[in-house]
């Protein structure tokens, strides 16, 4: 009986997003199986085409093929990988992010259109529902050994875009974050509200964006890439992991998601503004290969500081003096 359900279920289900023609669905020329490729491709940093194929469990020459189309299509770049060269490393294109932004737009509207049909009040009920079975049927999945993982077994964290509420998430918690472990005031909220404040009300989705990083189905960080005053330089802004959320590498992901962004829309370079108390994330900048270009004292949030200018270029300078 267990078995009927499930699979009736999946009958369901599918036939309810349309998943069997999916392209005509959301009236793109892409499958399910290639708009999740691109969702993969513009919401996390697993660019290597080996991750890819392992992430999304895909036959290579299937893979290949997709990958092929996108190219084709002027969606992607391929590469060898700066690690490895053995290894392909695959990127989006302005127009590749500009589709997946597309794609990802209208599934969200065809989701939306499917909680219309629940009532407010039951839609918690449906989100909790949908929550234990992805737990329980998760607990069974095999771990990367071989072993089975156990029932407590934690989702991998995730990079996407946020969702309707989230740009208020980012403020709140910057505030809470920041007051608990640097005793900073509302000063620091305020900035932090007119930055997401001026993004949300005009941004250019080509040259702009934010990320979230999800964990086990809640965000947990943050980090935004905005154009700057300088042509050509673009701003990473408000990083931000969780306490509890630390230790996954998600702030290294949300950097590394900002600069692969930054260069693929073309970016000449990353520059940002911290301070000296932060020392975390000043690690991980200069992990990045960012360097510490300026200081100055300045007393901000109720705080005596010193703020840092960091800059990352993203072309051979010495090659770009050579064509000036």
């Amino acid at each position: 009986m267990t078995i009927q359900e499930i699979r009736a279920f999946n009958r369901f289900y599918t036939n309810l997003i349309g998943a069997l023609n999916y392209s005509k669905h959301l009236y793109t020329p892409y499958t399910l199986t290639e708009s999740r490729l691109l969702y993969e491709l513009a919401h996390t940093p697993r660019t290597d085409a080996a991750e890819l194929r392992a992430e999304l469990s895909l036959d290579a020459g299937y893979l290949s093929r997709m990958l092929t189309k996108f190219e084709r299509d002027g969606l992607v770049e391929r590469a060898p990988s700066e690690q490895d060269a053995r290894r392909q490393r695959i990127t989006l294109t302005p127009q590749g992010r500009g589709t997946a932004a597309l794609l990802d737009e209208r599934s969200r509207e065809a989701v939306g259109t499917l909680l219309d049909r629940v009532e407010p009040d039951q839609r918690p009920r449906l989100v909790e529902a949908l929550r234990t079975a992805r737990e329980l049927l998760s607990a069974g999945e095999a771990a990367p050994d071989g072993r089975r993982a156990s029932a407590s077994r934690r989702e991998g964290p995730v990079l996407r875009e946020p969702v309707p509420g989230e740009l208020g998430w980012i403020v709140q918690r910057h505030g809470a974050v920041y007051a608990a472990e640097y005793g900073w005031d509302t000063a620091f909220e305020g900035l932090v509200a007119r930055i997401v404040a001026d993004f949300a009300a005009d941004h250019d989705e080509r040259l702009e964006r934010v990320w979230i990083a999800e964990l086990d189905g809640r965000p947990v960080g943050s980090v935004m890439c905005v154009r700057d005053e300088s042509p050509g330089t673009a701003r990473l802004r408000l990083l931000l992991v969780e306490p509890e959320a630390r230790g996954h590498g998600l702030g290294e992901r949300l950097i590394e998601a900002v600069v692969d962004f930054a260069r693929g829309a073309g970016y000449r370079e990353v520059v940002l503004w911290t301070n000296d108390v932060l020392t975390a994330a000043r690690k991980l900048y200069v992990r990045a290969g960012f360097s510490l270009v300026a200081e100055e004292p300045h007393r901000s949030y109720g705080a005596d500081l010193v703020g840092q200018d960091w800059r990352l270029p993203l072309l051979d300078e010495s090659v770009v003096d050579s064509h000036s």
